[in-house]
C-alpha cells in the first residue's frame, strides 16, 4: 500500500479485526471472570509491580484526547499497555495456578490484536504516544514503581477499551 495513506484512512476507524477481538476480550473480561481469576485466586491484597506508564486509566485517555491525540494512537497505546499488563500478571503465576489458563487466553487475544497493530508504524502515532510505548518496552525492572492489584489492571483495561472501541466497534456495554 501507499505509505501515509494508512495514517489518513485507516487509523481513525477501527479495523473489523480489532472489533472482533475487542468483543472477544469484552467477553473474557466480564466482571465475574475478573473477580474470580484476578482476585479470588490470589492472596488477599496481592499486587503486581508495574511501571507508572503501564497504568492506563480512563482519566489518562481523557487527558490525551484533550491534547488532540488521535483515537487510533490511543488504541495503539491501550494495546501496548494492556498486553503488557497481562504479561506482568502471567509472570507471577506458577505453572499450576488456576488463573494461568485464563491469562493465557487473554495473551492469545492480545497476540492476535498485535497483528492488527503491527501495520502501524511509530510514525503513524503522535510522539507523545510513541514515547510512552517506547518507555513501556524499554524499561528495566528498576523502573517498576507501582504496586497494582491484578484485577485493577484488568478493570482499567476493560474501561479504557470500552471508551476507545465502544462507539467504532459497537461494543454494547453488557
Amino acid at each position: 500500500g501507499c505509505p501515509g495513506v494508512l495514517a489518513v484512512l485507516g487509523l481513525e476507524a477501527a479495523a473489523p479485526g480489532e472489533c472482533e477481538l475487542t468483543r472477544l476480550l469484552q467477553d473474557k473480561l466480564q466482571y465475574e471472570m475478573r473477580l474470580q481469576y484476578m482476585k479470588h485466586y490470589f492472596p488477599i491484597d496481592y499486587t503486581v509491580q508495574v511501571q507508572y506508564e503501564e497504568v492506563l486509566r480512563p482519566s489518562n485517555i481523557t487527558r490525551l484526547r484533550n491534547g488532540t491525540v488521535s483515537e487510533a494512537a490511543l488504541r495503539y497505546l491501550w494495546f501496548h499497555v494492556s498486553s503488557q499488563a497481562v504479561l506482568r500478571i502471567r509472570e507471577v503465576l506458577p505453572e499450576k495456578h488456576p488463573s494461568r489458563k485464563y491469562t493465557q487466553e487473554l495473551c492469545q487475544l492480545f497476540d492476535a490484536l498485535g497483528k492488527e497493530y503491527s501495520k502501524y508504524r511509530q510514525t503513524d502515532v503522535e510522539t507523545v504516544v510513541a514515547d510512552l510505548v517506547k518507555l513501556i518496552h524499554s524499561a528495566g525492572a528498576e523502573r517498576r514503581s507501582k504496586a497494582v492489584r491484578p484485577k485493577a489492571l484488568l478493570d482499567n483495561c476493560l474501561k479504557v477499551m470500552r471508551m476507545l472501541y465502544g462507539v467504532p466497534c459497537e461494543l454494547g456495554v453488557r
